[in-house]
């Protein structure tokens, strides 16, 4: 029989091994993670404005990226409609508006009978402000975010905060679990609000970054930060596609803010020029100081959205040199971003990516202009001729359609079962009419979006943009390059390549050089990062992780 003493202390030999080992392996995979992710997304963001600005970038923003980091450069939406708010939420979630439910911007609710806003919550109260912008949640988003999960991998120890120009930009990007999200309230008060969702005041560095009243430094003149005449990549500053502000005659540079701002809404003018990216990132930096944002061994998460480039796309248009000067300083502004990052959490000790919620259309006008196919769907018209069609088809007071708004049409279930026609054979005969309507390319009826998986084409984006319990009864897609919008200006929203391609960089801790044209979507994203911190992906994840990024 074997000596129990000699057994003993071979167990507790054996036992010192093992726990050494376990501890050499958490403490090397804690040495992996970065202190800090940050996660950028830049509102409104084609992936040609990496190329086509290029040789006006300098190498600390996103040169550096690309020069550091890794490039997917054949990254797109694979789903419709290309939003703001379903845009953040899908970088986030890991997954589509048919998953997380952030199926638009504002969208018909059935049960309520009336639009209702992504984040809008009347069951909180603002902060920081007595009118209603803070009454704002994550509340309609269904599954989490990868910052989400990274609060409760590290027992709420590593902090979230989620920063942008518009609410929607900060709230969805930080999950139901954030320390707190942060967006600017203009009008007259020219602040950063929050929600009591997150907090019953604001704190301190909050007040004193507001008191500070920096944001009155750039109520100044917006000119272009090179000589103009240099800014041979982008269109003629006087041109007929272009909105511009009241007060100003013409869309060109320069632009006297001090002077405009009584008429463009005071302090919400800034948002729609260069300098509301300044402000992001103003605030983001006090932000990273006052929470003390990568200060410990448990990663912090700062979602910061740059809203100002969708302000001045809107308003401007792609081909814009407002466009162009937006990206030029935007750079800079990136540039400053990861010198205070490199300073402060450390060179290697944080990882970054940038993306973008959806891209942009060329102005139809400008497109008309050099003879390719566009145009311009006037949707209150559409909607009367449709109203018109179904009223004498079913009857005047019918009562059929509730609502139509994002492409799609809400049917009134319960008074064609009341009128004994069934839905299906309702559903086919509106979307008979609506394929036949000038600027309608497709329709489908939800029994479609419903039914067998599409793998490919504007089929595919639908499903993975369509929601069973929110979605309509019917979606239509318009011709390419056919937009419901003024005549001046870009939007987006579609399933063509100019809405749904977008960068994606990532550079920092845990990533390598390279690039990829091969195809990457953005649900990847959220796993990718799940997948460098170790910690467990979001509850709704559809995307995979891009190992091929890690070093």
């Amino acid at each position: 029989m074997k000596n129990p003493i000699i057994c003993a202390i071979a167990l507790c030999i054996a036992f010192a091994g093992f726990s050494q080992k376990t501890n050499h392996l958490k403490n090397k995979e804690e040495a992996t993670r970065p202190k800090l992710v940050v996660g950028i997304v830049v509102d409104q963001m084609r992936y040609d404005y990496l190329a086509r600005f290029y040789a006006k970038y300098g190498e600390g923003g996103f040169k550096r990226m690309m020069n550091e980091g890794f490039d997917c450069r054949n990254h797109h939406y694979n789903y419709v409609p290309t939003y703001t708010a379903p845009g953040h939420a899908s970088v986030y979630t890991g997954t589509t508006p048919k998953y997380h439910g952030i199926i638009a911007n504002d969208w018909y609710d059935r049960d309520l009978n009336k639009m209702v806003y992504c984040a809008g919550d009347t069951t909180v109260q603002s902060v920081g402000t007595t009118h209603k912008a803070g009454q704002m949640s994550p509340h309609r988003m269904r599954t989490t975010t990868f910052a989400d999960e990274n609060r409760l991998f590290t027992q709420l120890r590593g902090k979230t905060i989620g920063i942008a120009l518009k609410d929607r930009g900060a709230i969805l990007p930080a999950g139901h679990t954030a320390n707190a999200a942060y967006w600017f309230h203009g009008k007259d008060e020219g602040n950063w609000i929050s929600s009591s969702f997150y907090m019953d005041e604001l704190p301190k560095w909050v007040n004193d970054f507001n008191n500070k009243r920096s944001v009155d430094s750039y109520l100044k003149v917006w000119d272009t930060y090179y000589d103009i005449a240099t800014y041979t990549e982008s269109g003629s500053d006087l041109n007929t596609f272009e909105g511009g502000f009241k007060g100003k005659e013409t869309a060109t540079f320069p632009y006297d803010l001090a002077t405009l701002k009584n008429d463009s809404g005071n302090y919400d003018i800034l948002k729609a020029t260069a300098y509301g990216n300044n402000m992001t990132t103003d605030f983001a930096i006090a932000a990273i100081e006052g929470e003390q944002l990568g200060k410990d061994m448990f990663t912090d998460v700062l979602t910061v959205s740059y809203s100002s480039t969708d302000y001045v796309g809107h308003n401007f248009g792609v081909n814009s040199k407002e466009i162009q000067d937006t990206y030029i300083r935007l750079d800079k502004e990136l540039e400053r971003l990861f010198n205070y990052l490199d300073a402060n959490v450390g060179k290697n000790q944080y990882t970054v990516f940038l993306t973008a919620d959806h891209a942009a259309v060329e102005v139809p006008a400008y497109l008309s202009s050099l003879k390719i196919p566009s145009g311009y769907f006037e949707s209150k018209k559409f909607r009367e001729d449709l109203n018109s069609y179904v009223a004498e088809k079913y009857g005047e007071d019918s009562g059929i359609i509730e609502n139509v708004s994002n492409f799609q049409v809400f049917l009134n279930r319960k008074k064609i079962l009341d009128k004994n026609l069934k839905i299906i054979d309702v559903q086919q005969d509106i979307a008979d009419y609506i394929i036949a309507y000038k600027g309608v390319d497709k329709v489908y009826i939800s029994a479609e979006l419903k039914g067998s998986m599409h793998t490919s084409g504007v089929e595919s984006l639908l499903q993975m943009g369509y929601n069973q319990k929110r979605s309509g009864d019917i979606a239509y897609v318009l011709e390419s390059a056919t937009i419901s919008y003024s005549k001046t200006g870009s939007t987006h929203g579609s399933a063509f390549n100019y809405d749904t391609h977008v960068p994606l960089l990532l550079f920092g801790k845990g990533i390598k050089h390279g690039h990829t044209f091969q195809k990457t979507v953005i649900p990847d994203i959220a796993p990718t990062i799940s997948a460098l911190l170790g910690i467990g992906f979001p509850s709704g994840a559809t995307g995979q992780p891009l190992e091929f990024v890690f070093e």
